[in-house]
């Protein structure tokens, strides 16, 4: 990831536009249908603590973080996805880096499936198993505290 080309963009404007909405569908359950998607989308679009950010590699959104602001110093991450065509650049870390030195929380967090908890883990996140709230689907809690 060339870190100097990449910028964070304020996605709320933008949430209709047919990429943007995809990688949105990429950080959402495999079985969500579109109603959810759009739903979820237009969440963000009228609550004011949820914001929905890209980061933006030669012109292109290549990744996109959905996260509410808990409480001054506390962050909830509520999506995450990276392009398929470029994941395992550095991309997932880059976003949750830029909108760590945005917004300065303390903590972090987030709830994830089996499939994603060793990428939170890579980055720091301390772990711990939820259990299985859905059937058949061990979810965790990733936690991450800063130094701001």
């Amino acid at each position: 990831m060339k870190e100097a080309m990449n910028m964070l963009v304020d996605l709320k404007a933008r949430l209709d536009e047919p990429a943007i909405r995809e990688l949105f569908e990429y950080a959402m359950f495999a079985d969500t249908d579109e109603d959810e998607v759009i739903e979820a989308l237009d969440r963000y679009r009228k609550d004011q603590q949820l914001r929905a950010f890209g980061l933006e590699s030669e012109g292109q959104i290549v990744a996109v973080i959905g996260y509410r602001r808990v409480e001054e110093n506390k962050l909830d991450i509520k999506h995450l996805a990276v392009s398929p065509d470029q994941r395992g650049l550095g991309y997932g870390r880059g976003i949750i880096l830029r909108t760590l030195e945005l917004e300065k929380p303390q903590l972090v967090t987030v709830e994830t499936d089996e499939e994603a908890v060793e990428f939170y883990r890579n980055i720091g996140f301390i772990i711990e198993s939820l259990g299985e709230k859905y059937s058949g689907v061990e979810r965790f809690k990733c936690t991450f505290e800063t130094d701001f």
